[in-house]
Parts: structure tokens; C-alpha cells; sequence
């Protein structure tokens, strides 16, 4: 005669109170990306968190039990290849809710690393660099909603130590007695130092079911946010076009996150306006102990507002 073991997890907690978000992190899984034409799908090893939410009279969710249940239903979701990854996501997060009848919400969030082949910009050697990229979906009865997007590298400049550099170099040439024009005319052509960071742009882009979005145009968005992009090659020229490059456009940190936003309403003009989009910069400094860091989150109905309120 087998023992029956009691269901703790069913029974009622010692604090009522329901908790929105209960599940596991850090599970790997193989991601296969797939490619138009016969080209074999791209690999990714994957990253997942897997929650559901638990109502005040339930104790847990079963862990032991749940894990066999969200294992089964990423390897199911997983198991072949996939145009978009934010649309196994949202299979996965409705299969979970389905199974779970004491839950109203299942998330599934994905973080991978994307290498995209390139060129240095000077030299023209061929090179890679890395993204990562970010979905998740969120299932509720009500339908399920899906986010796509990318964090990148790339480099910026402060403004305000360059602004420094600048006023140095008009009075160590005006005390040579270069004139006053020569001097702007320099200063226009040459970009003063400032100290630099390494910067962590990202833009995310979610919607009911799966955004209209291709993750390549965004991770270029973000990219394109900062005061000049990185390769993980760089010959001399490299070095020489990058260095300049962002010192003839130095950012703020607040400057990326709305260079982001410019650049979603130009090129997204096609999405609805209750996509939400996420944009964030977070800055490694060079001269701080600190970071320097800024984001929004907002629905493009507002964001447009904003943005063509400023350009008009």
C-alpha cells in the first residue's frame, strides 16, 4: 500500500496574501533560429524565467512538481525552429497558463547572445559582434502580449567634459594669436576630447501578440542611439574613425534614450499606438566610480506626442 503524501503547496498559507510573480530562473535551453530559404536555422543557448502568479489561499505552486511541467512546455516550444522568438515565448506562456488552474497571468521571459557578422568601418575587415537579444510574453485570459528587442554596446562622449576641452583649446589659441574665426573653424573641424564611456543601449518593443518589428532594425536603433559604435576588431584606421566619430557626436546618457525615441516614431510609424516601447542607457564611466544611467518606458501613442511636439 503506497503512502499518500500530503499536498502542502494546496494548503492554505500562514499570510494570506497573493504574490504576482512565482516560478524559476535561470534555465538553459537550445534555441533554434530559423532562416529563409534552405539555409540551416541559427543555434542560440537560451536563458529562461518562468513565472506564474499565485492567489492568496494557495501556499506555492508545486516547484518540484511545475518545473516538470515548465520544462516539458519550453522543450515543446523549443523543439522547432522559430522566425520569431517572442512568439515562443508566448506559446510557452499560454501552454503554462492553460495548465495551471489556479493562475490568471503566465510569463516567460528569454535573454540570448546573437553574434552578427560585419565589417570594420575603415579598414573593411570582416569581424562580429554580439548582441543579446531580449523577448518575453505575458498570457492572461485576455490574450497574450509579446516584446522583442536588443541590448548592444557601443560608445559615447560627455558633452560637458568636451565643452571643457573646447574653452582650454579657444584660449591656448587665442594667446597664440590665431583669430577668432581660425579658432571656431578648428574647433568645428577637430572635436575636443572628453571622457568617454563604454555604453549599454536597450530597446524593446511590446504589443498584442507579436510586434510588427524586425529585431535587426532595432538593434540597430540602439546602436545607432550612441556616439559611435564598437567592433570587437579594430585596426588603426578603426580605432581612428570610431574615436572621432564620437567625439563629433557626444551624448549625454539621456541624449541616447531620446535618440532611441526619434528613431522609433521615424521608423516604426507603422505600429499601433498601444505598443509599448523600452528604451534604455546605462554608461560605464571612465573618470566616476558611479554609472550614469536613464530609461523610459511608454505607449507610442505618447511617445509620438512628445517626439513631433519637439520638432514642431
Amino acid at each position: 500500500m503506497s503512502h499518500q503524501l500530503p499536498d502542502v503547496q494546496a494548503s492554505q498559507p500562514d499570510v494570506t496574501v497573493g504574490l504576482s510573480q512565482v516560478g524559476v530562473t535561470g534555465v538553459d535551453k537550445l534555441v533554434k533560429l530559423a532562416r529563409d530559404g534552405k539555409q540551416r536555422p541559427l543555434v542560440l543557448m537560451a536563458e529562461f524565467e518562468v513565472f506564474v502568479d499565485l492567489p492568496s489561499g494557495r501556499k506555492g505552486i508545486d516547484m518540484s512538481r511545475n518545473m516538470q511541467v515548465i520544462d516539458e512546455t519550453l522543450e515543446s516550444a523549443v523543439s522547432e525552429p522559430t522566425f520569431r522568438v517572442e512568439d515562443m515565448c508566448g506559446d510557452a506562456a499560454e501552454r503554462l497558463l492553460a495548465k495551471h488552474d489556479y493562475t490568471s497571468t503566465a510569463e516567460v521571459r528569454m535573454t540570448a547572445d546573437f553574434v552578427v557578422r560585419e565589417d570594420t568601418p575603415a579598414s573593411s575587415l570582416a569581424t562580429q559582434s554580439t548582441i543579446s537579444i531580449v523577448a518575453s510574453a505575458t498570457a492572461t485570459d485576455e490574450g497574450t502580449r509579446e516584446e522583442i528587442g536588443a541590448e548592444v554596446t557601443g560608445m559615447t562622449v560627455c558633452p560637458c567634459s568636451q565643452g571643457m576641452s573646447a574653452s582650454r583649446a579657444r584660449d591656448v589659441l587665442h594667446d597664440l594669436k590665431v583669430d577668432d574665426g581660425t579658432i571656431e573653424e578648428f574647433l568645428e573641424k577637430v572635436p575636443q576630447p572628453g571622457h568617454s564611456q563604454r555604453g549599454h543601449a536597450t530597446l524593446t518593443v511590446t504589443a498584442d501578440g507579436s510586434p510588427d518589428v524586425d529585431l535587426m532594425e532595432v538593434a540597430e536603433i540602439a546602436r545607432d542611439s550612441m556616439s559611435a559604435r564598437i567592433y570587437n576588431l579594430a585596426k588603426r584606421p578603426d580605432e581612428d574613425h570610431m574615436t572621432y566619430q564620437a567625439h563629433a557626436d557626444a551624448k549625454f546618457v539621456e541624449d541616447c534614450v531620446r535618440s532611441m525615441a526619434e528613431q522609433v516614431v521615424e521608423e516604426f510609424d507603422h505600429l499601433d499606438d498601444d505598443a509599448v516601447v523600452r528604451m534604455r542607457q546605462s554608461n560605464d564611466e571612465s573618470i566616476h566610480q558611479h554609472n550614469a544611467h536613464a530609461e523610459r518606458e511608454v505607449t507610442l501613442e505618447q511617445l509620438r506626442s512628445e517626439v513631433n511636439d519637439t520638432s514642431a
